[in-house]
C-alpha cells in the first residue's frame, strides 16, 4: 500500500537518490551526470511557482517515488501542455504503484487547467514506461531516432500524449 502526496522540501534528498540512480545506471533519463540536491530543489520549486504538481509515492514512511509535470516548453502558448516526469526507486518497479502516481498527477494537473499531458520516453526500451503511459490512455504520436548518445549508443525518444480534461475540445477561458 502507498499514499500519494505533495512532495516537501524534505523529500529531495530521497528523490535525488531515485533519480540519480536512472542517471548513472539507464537510458531512461538523457542526463549524463547526476544533478546535485540543490538542482533537484531548483527544478521542483520551478514546477511549484507554476502551480503544477509534484507529487511524491511513500511506503511505510519512505519515499519509494515521485512524478512531476512543467510546461512542455518555456513559451506562454504551452502553458496548457505539460511533460511529464516519474521515477521510482529501482527496488519498487513493477508492483503497479506507477499506475496509482500517474492516474494522480493527471487529476492534479486537470484540476490546474492542463489539457494535455506528454510523455518524452528516452530509450524505445523502456517497455515499462511505455505499458504504463499506455495503460492509462497516451497515445504513440512519433519518434525522434537517434537524437540522443549515452554509454556509446544512439538513443531514440518515444512520445506519447493523452489530452486531459476538456483536451482542445473548448478554449482555456472556458
Amino acid at each position: 500500500m502507498i499514499t500519494i502526496r505533495p512532495s516537501r522540501d524534505d523529500d529531495i534528498v530521497r528523490i535525488t537518490e531515485i533519480y540519480s540512480y536512472y542517471v548513472l545506471n539507464t537510458t531512461y533519463t538523457f542526463e549524463i551526470e547526476a544533478p546535485s540536491i540543490e538542482e533537484m530543489a531548483n527544478r521542483r520549486r520551478d514546477v511549484l511557482n507554476k502551480h503544477l504538481p509534484y507529487l511524491v509515492a511513500e511506503q511505510d514512511g519512505l519515499v519509494v517515488g515521485y512524478a512531476s509535470c512543467n510546461w512542455f516548453k518555456p513559451r506562454a502558448a504551452y502553458r496548457f501542455a505539460t511533460e511529464l516526469s516519474i521515477f521510482f526507486h529501482k527496488d519498487a518497479c513493477g508492483q503497479g504503484f506507477g499506475r496509482q502516481l500517474l492516474s494522480a498527477l493527471i487529476a492534479k494537473a486537470e484540476l490546474e487547467g492542463i489539457r494535455k499531458m506528454i510523455a518524452v520516453i528516452g530509450d524505445c526500451l523502456n517497455e515499462r514506461s511505455v505499458a504504463l503511459h499506455r495503460f492509462l490512455g497516451f497515445s504513440h504520436v512519433g519518434t525522434f531516432k537517434s537524437c540522443g548518445w549515452k554509454f556509446n549508443r544512439w538513443l531514440d525518444v518515444f512520445l506519447m500524449e493523452k489530452n486531459i480534461g476538456e483536451g482542445d475540445t473548448t478554449s482555456p477561458d472556458n
